[in-house]
């Protein structure tokens, strides 16, 4: 029997969390020129930083592991807007004739948040093992979906990749100017009724009771409004904590049961369509996203039924979505877009005469940049004089808040003046 067997070559797994246990060294040395640098570097074990260092020309004096903080190491997440920010430079890298996998150890290695910097060296060095950067996206589903990983396999399928991260990243680019200006629309209000809200709630707790014993000495019937606010305020200063238990319950609640049910989120995003003032903006911000996400994938050469499953899911909205998947199965029977377009209500006249002209001339992909160029106007718009229609309308909920209970708390004192 031998005593010893021969060892196996490791499987691409086992590779791939090597990797992944990388560490980050700090590292002191002398450059060729004798000057004394420092700097950090990522990698398996120490003696691997050591060699990467003497390979650069660098002797090293000094390699230790690099401390992590005390209650351990707290990574920020990654947003829409680090890889929206990560897209354009990476974009720009690559149109200045910088190499893809030096493009990638650039913008890591520079980036604020750890967590994205550790995505994007996991990245680059799929890449540099050989696998194709759409591949090595799509481990990252999370952050990079279908959309930009078909865009960035046409790109490398026909050697025009940097032309295709521009367009990606002009993409993502618009598509978080119109989230941010849908957030800027949606915070104003919900931040002025916020206020109203903890006003009331502090008048209540604090400011009825003064009125309270102040009514126990006039030894008359009060009002039944402000009967009604003295139990409000007694209920809310003895079960407070069951009151925001209760509320907090409800919240978690609802929001478990959205992300669960689909007819429920449905029933959401139709109300929000219908909403007065802020529904015209929602269905223009799907308009220009629908349009923006077609005219980049068509322009990159993603056959039309293709396009249409990935805008289907960048439209921000179920009844967009829903809308968009009935017409890839009606355009993948040979209908045009434009017709199938119109069997929908959810888009106007303007929209489907300038879908029906790019048909026709062959330019489709332009003809819908030109939507989306209008309707992202629009969104800007009416975001800009969103607050100057919202501003009657909150000052009348915030005055039949606070105003109610200020009349409340005066009725009895002028019952008891015309009684005197």
């Amino acid at each position: 029997m031998a005593l010893a067997a021969k060892q196996k070559p490791k499987a691409p797994q086992d590779k791939a969390k090597e990797k992944e246990k990388a560490t980050v060294f700090l590292w002191e040395g002398v450059d060729r020129k004798g000057t004394r640098i420092k700097g950090e570097s990522r990698a398996a074990t120490m003696n691997l930083v050591r060699a990467e260092l003497r390979r650069q020309g660098v002797n090293p004096t000094k390699v230790r592991k690099k401390p992590q903080p005390l209650l351990g190491a707290r990574k920020k997440k990654i947003t829409t807007a680090d890889i929206a920010v990560f897209t354009r430079q990476l974009a720009t890298m690559m149109a200045a004739g910088v190499p893809l996998v030096q493009a990638f150890d650039i913008v890591g290695r520079g980036h604020d948040n750890p967590s994205m910097q550790d995505m994007i060296l996991a990245i680059k060095q799929d890449i540099e093992s050989g696998t194709a950067m759409a591949l090595a996206l799509g481990k990252h589903p999370l952050y990079f979906d279908d959309l930009v990983c078909n865009l960035v396999a046409a790109g490398e399928q026909a050697g025009v990749l940097d032309v295709l991260l521009d367009k990606i990243a002009i993409y993502k680019e618009k598509t978080e100017s119109i989230k941010g200006k849908i957030k800027k629309a949606m915070f104003y209000p919900a931040a002025v009724i916020g206020v109203a809200v903890i006003v009331t709630v502090v008048i209540l707790l604090f400011v009825i009771p003064q009125f309270k014993d102040l009514f126990s000495s006039f030894g008359a019937d009060l009002p039944a409004f402000t009967l009604m606010v003295i139990g409000l305020s007694d209920l809310l200063q003895q079960w407070w904590w069951a009151v925001f238990l209760g509320l907090g319950g409800a919240g978690y609640g609802f929001t478990a049961l959205y992300k669960r049910s689909r007819g429920l989120r449905e029933g959401i995003d139709r109300l929000v369509l219908r909403i007065p003032v802020i529904g015209p903006i929602l269905n223009k911000a799907a308009l220009a996203r629908f349009a923006r996400t077609l005219s980049t994938m068509f322009a990159a050469g993603v056959p039309l039924v293709d396009a249409l499953e990935s805008v289907s899911g960048a439209t921000g909205n179920i009844v967009y979505q829903d809308a968009v998947l009935k017409m890839r199965e009606e355009v993948a029977t040979g209908q045009s877009l434009q017709l199938a377009m119109r069997q929908r209500d959810l888009f106007p006249h303007m929209v489907i005469q300038m879908t029906s002209i790019g048909e026709e001339s062959g330019a489709l992909d332009t003809m819908l940049g030109k939507v989306a160029d209008f309707y992202e106007e629009q969104v800007d718009n009416a975001v800009d004089s969103l607050s100057s229609l919202l501003e009657p309308m909150i000052m009348v909920i915030i005055g039949g808040l606070v105003g109610s209970l200020v009349v409340a708390m005066y009725l009895p004192i002028f019952k008891l003046a015309s009684v005197v």
